[in-house]
């Protein structure tokens, strides 16, 4: 499929549950497959995460997925946050076809209007350097940068925690 007909198609996003392991997991590893070599192996693993890994997810946070007409296209995970307030996003992942569509967007806003919707009033993430539209996609939509991370403090790879405030 390539990007044209992705935005072509209705893009659809909605909570993912038991059932949709084999779909997020897919996902994950096409999305970032195109990176794999510029990731540690424990990096990637732990970004691609397991079928077991996604399962808690569904249980402890809400994972959604975006589909262009009837094919899974994105995904993205909110959890609670470590910290012990707010949302803490993870596993934001959209196919390289679907890529640039809107698709990473959508998402967000999904996850976003969740938050607000239950009272949460911070979101927080990690990143990599090695996705170059990651930084910029959470920098447009509000996200400010808290601290660049040491690479010792994830699998031997830089990056950036962010941030948005929620009003």
């Amino acid at each position: 499929m390539s990007t044209q007909r992705a935005q072509a198609r209705p893009l659809e996003v909605r909570l993912a549950g038991p059932g949709d392991e084999d779909t997020v997991l897919r996902l994950l590893l096409e999305a970032f497959g195109p990176y794999r070599e510029q990731y540690t192996p424990g990096g990637f693993a732990d970004t691609t995460a397991s079928a077991e890994v996604v399962r808690e997810r569904f249980e402890i946070g809400k994972v959604w997925i975006a589909f262009a007409g009837d094919v899974a296209v994105g995904t993205v995970t909110a959890l609670p946050d470590d910290r012990g307030y707010g949302v803490y996003i993870r596993s934001m992942a959209v196919t390289p076809r679907a890529q640039g569509s809107g698709v990473g967007q959508k998402l967000l806003e999904a996850l976003e209007a969740d938050a607000r919707e239950r009272g949460e009033t911070h979101l927080h993430l990690y990143t990599t350097f090695v996705l170059p539209g990651a930084q910029p996609l959470y920098e447009k939509n509000g996200f400010v940068v808290t601290r660049e991370t040491a690479p010792e403090e994830w699998h031997d790879m830089g990056g950036v925690e962010m941030e948005k405030i929620l009003n």
